[in-house]
């Protein structure tokens, strides 16, 4: 199925780009909440005439996330757990946990923007990326010390 972006999605593309999707995708997520529109020859004479300002939008928001990149470039997380036997967790430091030291220093985040690919289970000083924006990604130091 053949349907034109009317906002920015990170799996399919950017507002204004006319992607294929599987048909269900399409007819039961994408269309009903307005998040795309069928590619349709009127549609997509629709659509060029509203790219100018989608390129306007999309512009401010890579803007928008650059500035946070560069806020939260040189970022440390400190997180407190407890340690059993040498330097392993007794649990392990998950988004949640990141999130929640973010959210402390004034830094407000999507959980599912933090790209923490398996949780943190031993101490020690990691690199963690944030996507902020399609090919906006700072990494930011996640420290984790015994309780």
């Amino acid at each position: 199925m053949k349907i034109i972006l009317k906002e920015t999605i990170d799996t399919l593309g950017i507002a204004g780009a006319e992607c294929d999707v599987a048909p269900g995708y399409g007819r039961n997520y994408l269309l009903p909440q307005g998040k795309a529109i069928l590619a349709t020859p009127q549609n997509r004479k629709v659509m060029e005439q509203a790219k100018a300002k989608l390129e306007l939008q999309i512009t401010k928001e890579r803007k928008i996330a650059e500035e946070m990149a560069d806020r939260i470039k040189n970022v440390i997380c400190i997180i407190k757990a407890k340690v059993h036997e040498e330097e392993n967790l007794y649990g392990s430091v998950t988004t949640h946990d990141i999130k929640s030291s973010l959210s402390s220093q004034d830094i407000t985040l999507e959980r599912r923007s933090i790209l923490l690919a398996e949780p943190i289970k031993t101490i020690g000083e990691y690199k963690v990326p944030i996507r902020l924006y399609k090919d906006v990604e700072p990494e930011i130091t996640v420290k984790v010390v015994a309780e």
